[in-house]
């Protein structure tokens, strides 16, 4: 039987690297989708929210900053980052023609590509695109906290990162607290105490995440980060993907594959919010006013993917955690069993399970 390893919150998880067909990078067609999907409403809000006249005339030499949190592995960081700069210089077209000052300015960019120092950054930089308009430069660390200097970055984007929490909540792994998570790996709609738990410690992640962009951000600078939410009237997909795998770990611990010690310490650390949540929270914390918020209902009308297909998505996004706490030899048959349980499953067809993309565009109040 499998020992316990450790105990601890798990902080600084990343995706699965490399490119082969396990990969992060070969596994994240759905956040490709939303990336898609919000395209054309970034540049729309970036050609009318974007100070680009207070940045221009602030910055001396020229360089236009631009910071992707959460960056991973693979092409979706560099599809978003060229959309950015794609609609920085429709701006400045669009500037020149109203005969303002905008294309006799010579702008250079400079990308930032954060994640985690485990990220795979080798694969990342090796991967950047041949014709890339940019200096770029990898950044490790958590985006939960400070990364740059004091109003240096013109633009901050992050996707599908922000429900990553900087710890597990640790009243869900204490044994005396009444949030004690004894038996699953996530939460239900029952689990109150655990919900409330894991709640507290996402708005403590996005009150010091929003303190932090508010310091590094230049005036007339914006803030757009795309996370996964639940809408209203809704079950949450993810939850129901989670206790499945829970659920493959419960009958490893029968089994005598596992101890029961070793599930009851572990916990995944992300938290998808109710769709009104994230707004609510960016209001509270004072700091950014919200100059557009959609919920990218558009993302549910693709083809649902077949079972493989989730299963491989979830493992190049989980693997990481798994392997850290149960250990390497156990991922295959963690991950099997998920597989084979995901098929018995008929949550993937049921169109009330759903965790949709909402995509939020602020600026410093």
């Amino acid at each position: 039987m499998a020992t316990k390893r450790d105990t601890t919150s798990h902080e600084a998880f990343t995706m699965k690297g490399g490119e082969g067909q396990d990969s992060y990078a070969q596994n994240s067609d759905h956040q490709r989708t939303g990336a898609n999907i919000t395209k054309n409403i970034m540049r729309e809000a970036m050609a009318e929210k974007l100070d680009l006249q207070t940045l221009l005339l602030q910055n001396s030499c020229n360089t236009f900053r631009i910071a992707d949190l959460g960056c991973s592995v693979g092409p979706n960081t560099f599809f978003t980052v060229q959309n950015i700069i794609d609609s920085v210089k429709l701006k400045l077209i669009d500037q020149s023609h109203e005969g303002r000052r905008g294309l006799e300015y010579s702008l250079e960019f400079q990308v930032f590509f954060n994640d985690h120092a485990g990220n795979d950054f080798n694969t990342l930089l090796k991967s950047l695109p041949e014709d890339k308009q940019y200096f770029a430069a990898a950044v490790p660390g958590s985006f939960h906290g400070r990364l740059f200097p004091e109003s240096s970055i013109n633009v901050f984007n992050s996707s599908y990162a922000l429900h990553w929490l900087s710890k597990v909540p640790k009243e869900i792994v204490d044994k005396n607290s009444p949030a004690y998570n004894k038996g699953k790996i996530y939460f239900t709609s029952e689990d109150k105490k655990v919900i409330e738990a894991y709640s507290a410690q996402f708005e403590r992640d996005i009150e010091s995440f929003l303190n932090s962009r508010a310091s590094e951000l230049v005036p007339g600078g914006i803030v757009t980060f795309l996370i996964p939410s639940v809408p209203p009237n809704s079950k949450n997909r993810f939850e129901a993907n989670a206790n499945i795998i829970g659920n493959v770990l419960v009958d490893m611990v029968n089994k005598g594959v596992i101890s029961e010690e070793l599930v009851d310490s572990f916990n995944i650390p992300t938290y998808m919010p109710a769709s009104e949540e994230v707004k609510s929270l960016i209001e509270k914390n004072g700091k950014f006013r919200i100059e557009r918020s959609e919920l990218l209902l558009r993302l549910f009308t693709e083809q649902l993917p077949d079972v493989r297909s989730a299963c491989m998505h979830m493992r190049a996004v989980w693997e990481g955690i798994f392997k850290e706490h149960f250990g390497e030899e156990l991922v295959d048959e963690i991950f099997n069993g998920y597989e084979k349980k995901l098929a018995e499953s008929t949550f993937l067809l049921d169109p009330s399970f759903k965790t949709m993309g909402q995509l939020f565009v602020i600026k410093r109040t």
